[in-house]
């Protein structure tokens, strides 16, 4: 109780440090998972040194202090990034000094360096997430900081924050029409939020590789990885795979892409083939910062993909010649019918067979004993196969998220000693026993699944649809989808059943209350999230030329939008002033008149307000006057008479004409602009 009687009454700068630290840490807060820890420990140590010294009204520290965090925080950013540049050294070193500064916060200019300093670290946020979520927070910051500029122009005394609020509010709104222009028409030549060298940091997914245990981490990962929209009908759920990097070379812990040692010419083609209808889609692909792109197998056309140069490689993996590093939006065409790879054996399958020594010596017996078995003896891949299925649907094989840590031999662990695993254990396991019985076979890394959004119809395909299976060649099939993570689990790719991480306390208390609620309400969030990405993020320069091309232009350019874009700045400018004028002629001059010498008196410290009449400020400047100067009478006495005569113009009756009246005032007027105002007045009280 005494703390907070003591904050209610604090003096008004300490009042509006602590609100400009406050907004200060509301805009650092979402940074902190990208900071060295370091730097956030220090940051807020800084903010709560500085409230403290504040709210006890003790004296800011000397610079000497200053110098020494300064040094220490440039020390430590060195020492964390290996640079003071890039992206992620600027943002640390950007927050730091935003927290220092608050440190030296003693005159208004101090604190407008805080002010811009805090626009620059809330804009920081963006190089980070661009997520609706972070937009939202970052508008709030923005009304925080503009609040914390507009109390900073308020007269002395204690302005209640809200009516700066109000005021601040009041600009952002009017400045909204602007910024949507600018957003509109401002030509893009890059992604809006990004620095060079910086692209492939920061973020997470699928990787181009896989050591047995990775892809599981990814099944609590809940963020979205791509959204689909289908034309037409859509695929059922076990025929949804998006196929990304294929692994063929196993080093005994970690699968890569091919590492052929047969020359290019030797090395297997696509040969795809495709059957059945079509399937069109549009997919938002959010960045990864990975070559390759997650396409629903089979898609054997480029996909529409502007300003990125994409091709299939043999393998059906969709490949970049740079990393996607932003949001982009574009349409495929895929066959869930198809057929690739030799039908009949090459020297570039041995690729495919080939198996590192030393590994997994259980899971080779299996092999062989297999083969002596006589039920397959002289078995072609497909009985071998259904055999090895049949031994994971009858084994007593389990579908898990936290099979624990694996070994070095971690096909031998599956098979006789775990015997459960996630989708990346089953798939290795499985295809390192294929190779054994010298079945030639791969592991293909995607996604598989996701969820319809019924508000608008999107698919989300989530980083926790990350997905494994297997491909195995057959004579006269080509390579052939195996799945065998289905024959343990079924409902893993058969509906929109997964496993699933323990949901947040707030979640799970949504979920006891109202299962359905809850649902409803991720729904509607990822719809807007979705509206987000396609309007905001993805407004690329070809939109912005494809909205040229509806107003006219033929053949539009960086060099139309920028005509665009000056011409309607200056139509707004001359609106703006249009409007200016007319709000200038409907104000009644009179009273424009009247609260400018109000204004004046107010200034040389005569207590009057601009709705006082005109003869209550003249007798109050009589009364001031008296103590005056001779000089200073006669002049002062000229603005009574002036008063005077404003009041009669107003009050007198009407005797002459409109005409007449309108040269009245605007002699008024000159003459308001001919008198010498006072610019100090005698301030002792005088009997009336």
């Amino acid at each position: 109780m005494n703390l907070l009687h003591r904050l209610k009454h604090l003096p008004r700068d300490a009042r509006d440090t602590l609100f400009v630290l406050a907004v200060i840490a509301w805009i650092i807060l979402p940074q902190t998972e990208h900071l060295p820890l370091w730097c956030s420990a220090m940051t807020a140590l800084v903010l709560l040194w500085r409230g403290w010294l504040a709210i006890q009204g003790k004296a800011l520290p000397s610079r000497w202090w200053l110098l020494l965090l300064l040094l220490l925080a440039c020390g430590a950013t060195f020492y964390s990034h290996q640079t003071l540049l890039g992206r992620d050294a600027g943002v640390t070193f950007v927050v730091v000094l935003l927290a220092l500064k608050t440190l030296e916060m003693r005159a208004r200019r101090d604190a407008f360096v805080v002010f811009f300093l805090g626009f620059f670290a809330l804009l920081s946020n963006f190089f980070f997430s661009q997520s609706l979520l972070t937009a939202l927070a970052m508008v709030i910051g923005l009304l925080g900081l503009l609040t914390a500029l507009v109390n900073q122009h308020m007269p002395v005394g204690r302005p209640p924050l809200l009516l700066a609020a109000r005021t601040a509010g009041w600009m952002a709104l009017l400045g909204a029409p602007l910024m949507v222009l600018l957003f509109v028409l401002f030509p893009r030549v890059a992604p809006l939020w990004g620095l060079p060298g910086d692209a492939m940091g920061g973020r997470t997914g699928l990787a181009g590789s896989m050591r047995v245990g990775t892809i599981a981490n990814l099944a609590l990962d809940s963020s979205v990885a791509m959204r689909i929209r289908f034309e037409g009908a859509v695929p059922p759920q076990r025929e949804l795979y998006f196929r990304g990097p294929v692994l063929t070379t196993f080093d005994g812990s970690e699968w890569k892409p091919l590492r052929s040692a047969f020359p290019a010419r030797m090395q297997l083609a696509g040969n795809l083939q495709v059957s059945g209808s079509p399937i069109r889609y549009e997919v938002t692909l959010e960045g990864n910062n990975h070559s390759w792109l997650p396409l629903l197998d089979a898609t054997p056309e480029r996909p529409d993909l502007k300003d990125y140069s994409v091709n299939m490689q043999p393998d059906l993996q969709w490949t970049s010649a740079r990393p996607i590093g932003e949001l982009v939006r574009f349409k495929a065409q895929a066959y869930t019918h198809f057929r690739h790879g030799p039908l009949k054996e090459e020297l570039g399958l041995q690729d495919q067979v080939d198996l590192p020594a030393g590994f997994n010596p259980r899971t080779l017996q299996l092999a062989l004993d297999l083969r002596r078995d006589p039920r397959y003896a002289g078995a072609e891949a497909p009985a071998l196969v259904n055999a090895v299925l049949d031994k994971l649907r009858t084994g007593g094989y389990r579908y898990t998220l936290d099979p624990g840590v694996y070994g070095s031999h971690t096909a031998d662990e599956f098979w006789f000693d775990r015997k459960e695993g996630f989708c990346e254990h089953i798939a290795s396991s499985f295809v390192l026993l294929m190779r054994a019985l010298d079945v030639p076979a791969r592991v293909v890394t995607g996604y598989q699944g996701g969820e319809l959004n019924p508000v608008d119809g999107f698919w989300t395909v989530r980083q926790s649809d990350a997905h494994a299976w297997a491909e195995v060649w057959m004579a006269g099939q080509g390579w052939v989808r195996v799945d065998p993570t289905s024959a343990v689990a079924p409902a893993r790719t058969g509906s929109v059943q997964r496993l699933m991480p323990v949901r947040s306390v707030i979640a799970q208390a949504l979920g006891a209350m109202s299962p359905g609620f809850e649902l409803n309400l991720r729904a509607y969030w990822e719809a807007g999230n979705n509206r987000w990405n396609q309007w905001v993020l993805n407004y690329s320069q070809a939109r912005q030329l494809t909205l040229l091309r509806s107003l006219g232009f033929t053949a539009p350019g960086w060099e139309d939008l920028s005509l665009v874009l000056i011409g309607s700045i200056v139509a707004l400018s001359l609106l703006g002033a249009a409007w200016t004028q007319w709000d200038r002629r409907r104000r009644d001059p009179w009273l424009r008149l009247l609260h400018a010498a109000a204004a004046r008196l107010q200034q040389a410290g005569l207590p009057v307000a601009a709705h006082t009449p005109p003869r209550q400020m003249a007798q109050a400047l009589q009364d001031r006057a008296a103590g005056a100067a001779a000089a200073h009478a006669i002049e002062l006495a000229r603005i009574q008479d002036w008063l005077l005569r404003l009041e009669a113009w107003r009050y007198a009756p009407a005797v002459a004409s409109p005409a007449h009246a309108r040269r009245a005032l605007g002699t008024l007027q000159r003459e308001y602009r001919q008198l010498h105002w006072p610019q100090h007045l005698p301030t002792q009280p005088l009997t009336p």
